[in-house]
Order: structure tokens, then sequence, then C-alpha cells
């Protein structure tokens, strides 16, 4: 604080945001009016634990800028939208806190199709648009004024299949696809391809739609497919029930996955059944980099002892790389901020260093995570 005594009155502010599904957030103590951030999460519904965990990292991020002096001298607020995981809903949304609420920016820890309805929106209204953890390649070719602070689905899909040929060391995988899903499909097609070409086998293809909660038909068909592994690009809840119904068909291969695998849930519903099973994701806690200790450590002191995921990390950067965009600005002014964000090198987050590149996306490390005894366990970082 450097004892001036004002920067000490704001290192006590505290709750910027409302904690309800959506709102502006008070800046008490401010004079200055304050820079609105708009954020879209899902805080309710099938993808609840994506949303809830990235609205936490946010917070955390809003609120330590806010007690070191805001932004250009103004505190960040927030105004909060819940899509209730429903399609649709994320494009009404930023229209209306572009239009009424009047945010200078929008950040979604949303999944990829969420965010593929925010970007268009914000590309007309020349109002940059960060994803953090939306990974399917098309949501930053909308235009120049969408970005995203994770790695493509395009370097996952890859990456997996190097750790099926290379890691787990096997040469037939089956493939369960969600035909709804835009990630999940994009996903099979990039493994698909890659695998190939490093000399693996695709014994069989099976896809499903996103909600179904029967998968004994397809499982079935791979079982006399005779593989050796299957990649399952889902999210958490299908993740978790394909795998128990895997198991109970008697599938006893490693089951692997990828970053939409990540939440609290996947355990609860799986299970001892996800026992042997990987997925990739963005972070990981067992990093001993002071950086990722150090947010850790206030992260379950802020919420009551809660781990972050990979959300709520991602999106604690994209805040800070965001108010630091504005800062190298001077103006909150969309297409300055929006060269900013273009111009970021380098910056340190505790998902690592950020590098904007020129399609707006960013040059991330892949960590592979495994459920062993109901615990998930670090196993490799796979550098770019």
């Amino acid at each position: 604080m450097n004892g001036d005594p004002c920067l000490a009155r704001l290192a006590g502010l505290a709750g910027l945001l409302l904690t309800a599904a959506f709102g502006v957030s008070p800046v008490p103590g401010w004079a200055a009016e304050p820079i609105r951030i708009g954020e879209i999460e899902s805080m309710t519904g099938k993808e609840a634990a994506y949303g809830q965990g990235s609205h936490r990292g946010l917070q955390l991020a809003v609120d330590e800028i806010n007690a070191r002096g805001g932004v250009l001298g103004r505190p960040l607020a927030v105004v909060v939208e819940d899509n209730q995981s429903k399609a649709g809903e994320s494009s009404t949304l930023a229209k209306k806190l572009i239009g009424r609420d009047k945010v200078i920016a929008i950040v979604s820890g949303g999944i990829s199709t969420n965010c593929l309805e925010i970007g268009p929106i914000c590309q007309n209204a020349r109002v940059p648009f960060v994803a953090t953890t939306a990974t399917n390649a098309k949501v930053t070719e909308v235009g120049n004024f969408v970005f995203r602070n994770c790695f493509t689905d395009d370097f996952q899909g890859a990456i997996m299949a190097k750790f099926a040929r290379q890691t787990l060391q096997v040469r037939r995988v089956a493939v369960m696809t969600s035909a709804s899903a835009v990630a999940s499909v994009g996903l099979a097609k990039i493994f698909r391809a890659s695998f190939v070409q490093l000399g693996g086998e695709i014994a069989i293809e099976q896809k499903y739609a996103e909600g179904d909660k029967d998968f004994r038909a397809q499982l079935t068909a791979i079982k006399a497919s005779g593989p050796e592994s299957l990649f399952v690009p889902a999210y958490y809840t299908e993740a978790a029930l394909i795998c128990r119904q895997a198991r109970e068909l008697g599938l006893t291969f490693p089951i692997f996955g990828v970053d939409s695998w990540e939440a609290p849930e996947l355990l609860e519903i799986g299970g001892a059944a996800l026992n042997g099973t990987y997925y990739s994701t963005h972070f990981t806690t067992e990093n001993a980099a002071p950086a990722v200790t150090t947010f850790v450590g206030k992260f379950r002191a802020r919420y009551a002892g809660a781990t972050p995921d990979s959300g709520a990390t991602l999106t604690y950067d994209a805040l800070l790389i965001l108010a630091d965009a504005i800062t190298r600005a001077g103006t909150t002014d969309g297409p300055k901020v929006r060269a900013a964000l273009a111009a970021t090198t380098n910056f340190p987050g505790v998902t690592g260093r950020t590098t904007i590149d020129p399609q707006r996306n960013a040059s991330k490390d892949v960590v592979i995570i495994k459920v062993d005894d109901g615990q998930l366990k670090y196993i490799e970082t796979i550098t770019p």
C-alpha cells in the first residue's frame, strides 16, 4: 500500500460483486464512476459447475484489482448474467449488457456453444469479448474483438492423440461423441485425424445426444469392436455416466477425455468407475510455482477451503489481462482496448504466461490428470 491512506482504505473493500445470479455490483466509497464489465455464466442448470467456478475466480480478481486502486483511478463493477445453461440465452444477455448496462467488455467462462453466441454480438458492437474456457477454434474466428486465454481444441485434440499413443501406448481406440455439442464434434475430428497420423486406428465411433442418460447400446457396440481404450470428449455429467455404464458392461480399459470433464460433480456422479481414467485440463494445484500456491491459498481462504478449478483460474487471469489492457490503452474505448488486448505479450498469470497470437488465441500448456482411488493426480504437463 506504500503508506497511502486512500489505498489502505480501499484494501478493506470486499464483496464487490452480487452473489445473486445477475446484477451490477455496488462499489462503496468511490467517487469515480465504475468501469462496467459484463459477465455471462451458466450459474444454474446442467453447466452450473463451470459457471460458478469461473464466477468465483472473477470475483477474486475484481476485489484484488479494486483493493489496489482500480483501473485508471476507477473501480471495476461487474454486471453478472446467468444464461441458465440454455441455448440461445447468451446472445440475448450479451445484447442487454451492451445496450442497457453499457459494459465496456464482456468475459465468459462458459462452454464454446455459449461463447459462439456472444462473439458476434460483441463483434458487431465493437465491444471486446474474452472467452476464458471455450476451446472450440471457431470462437475467435468471429472477428477481431473476440479473444480467448486458453488453448484451443485443435491443440487439445492433437495432444490427447499423442497421449493415447505414447503414454497409454494403445493402437486401437473407440470414440464416443456428442453429436449435438460443437466442442465434442470438433475434438473428435481432430483426435481422429491426429491419432491415425500417429499410426493408430479408430476401432469404432459412436454418437449420442446431449442430455442422454443411457449409453449402453453404444457401449455394447464399442465392446464388440475390440478397442484398447475409449476417448470421450464430453461434458462432466455424460462423461461420468458413460464411465459408470462402461464398467458395468465389463469394459476395464483406460477411458480418457478432455477439459470439459473437470468439475466436482464428475467424481460425485462417476464414483469408483472413474478410477483409471484420464483427462486434459488447464491447471493443477500440484504446480509448485509461487503464483499458483499463492492463488490457491487466497482462493481457499475466500471460499471456505474450496479448491479452484481451471475455470476459476482462467477467469481470474482473464480479468487481470483485461485490466492490464485497459491500463495500457489509457481509456475504456472499445477499439483501443481491443488493440491493447491484441498486443498482450508474456503476461504472467496463475495459468502461465499469456501471449495473444494473431488469431487472438493464447498458447498454453495442457495438464494431464488421472483419477486414482477417487483422487485427482497430476500426470504430466505438455507444452506447445
